[in-house]
């Protein structure tokens, strides 16, 4: 039975990195490349060797990979590694579709000389969705991304400052090869990508997590089981000005009720203490199941 489950895990992991890489694939060729467009990290690279070079991106996108194969081998072990090699070749691969599908005039490329916010906008869209659900599923396309982790491991550097440095140096090293209004586009691109990977892989609907402290934390907690219909834990606490011992109030509620709670709150004890923050994908019961 385990074996099984697991199975069925790593298959569905598979399969959404497979569908995830094909339709970044489609969109790096679809609205980058064919606008001469720019990414970052090793994806950025492969693309200019394509502007420069004429360097087809399913070649050059595994070649600069196989070498960051190694590192993250020799730092991760072969585990983490396998669903990040997958994800690579299988970059490749669809890239090398596009490709052929391109020159077969079965794929026609969205090109525009006036418009560039729109194929901006859609870029962002497509590779964002794409490497959304590689990352949600445990996958990577390789790049940057294992030397961050890498840098983080052995010098307990930032990942996403990591990853941000490496952006800037190749989106700005196009600018020697680039119209700077492409490059400025590309940013624009970059920045929604970034924004539908969160939103794709840190959780589709965001929640909101309450902690309430509260002198009336027991009613409080009886109201929201009761009105909400919703789990609640109480953590023992002591103010530190005070002295005086409390309870703290904790509970997780969708958006839309939100409104709701802030009311039931204030109508149970007014001077409550209410911290509210973002919660972007919530898994257990009354939510969603693993």
């Amino acid at each position: 039975m385990i074996f099984r489950e697991r199975f069925a895990d790593r298959f569905t992991n598979v399969l959404a990195i497979t569908i995830g890489t094909a339709i970044y694939a489609f969109g790096l060729h679809y609205f980058v490349i064919s606008n001469e467009l720019m990414e970052g990290g090793v994806t950025g690279i492969s693309l200019l060797l394509k502007y420069v070079l004429n360097v087809p991106p399913s070649i050059s996108t595994l070649l600069c990979n196989i070498p960051l194969f190694y590192l993250g081998w020799r730092n991760f072990g072969k585990g983490p590694m396998l669903y990040t090699i997958y994800g690579v070749v299988a970059l490749s691969f669809f890239l090398w579709v596009m490709e052929l599908l391109i020159r077969m005039n079965w794929l026609v490329p969205f090109h525009t000389t006036q418009d560039y916010f729109l194929a901006t906008l859609y870029a962002g869209i497509t590779l964002g969705t794409g490497l959304g659900l590689v990352f949600r599923f445990g996958g990577t396309t390789g790049g940057s991304d294992i030397l961050a982790r890498i840098g983080h491991k052995k010098k307990g550097w930032s990942v996403g400052q990591v990853i941000l440095i490496i952006d800037v140096i190749v989106i700005g090293s196009s600018f020697l090869y680039l119209p700077k209004e492409k490059v400025l586009y590309s940013l624009v691109a970059v920045f929604v990508t970034s924004r539908i990977i969160d939103y794709i892989s840190e959780g589709a609907y965001a929640a909101k997590a309450f902690t309430i402290i509260s002198d009336e934390a027991v009613s409080l907690a009886e109201s929201i089981t009761k009105e909400l219909d919703r789990g609640v834990t109480l953590f023992p606490a002591r103010g530190a000005y005070s002295g005086n011992n409390k309870e703290v109030v904790y509970c997780v509620v969708y958006r839309h009720e939100t409104r709701r709670l802030r009311e039931l709150i204030h109508a149970i004890d007014p001077r409550a203490f209410i911290i509210i923050g973002e919660v972007h994908d919530v898994i257990g019961e009354g939510f969603k199941e693993k």
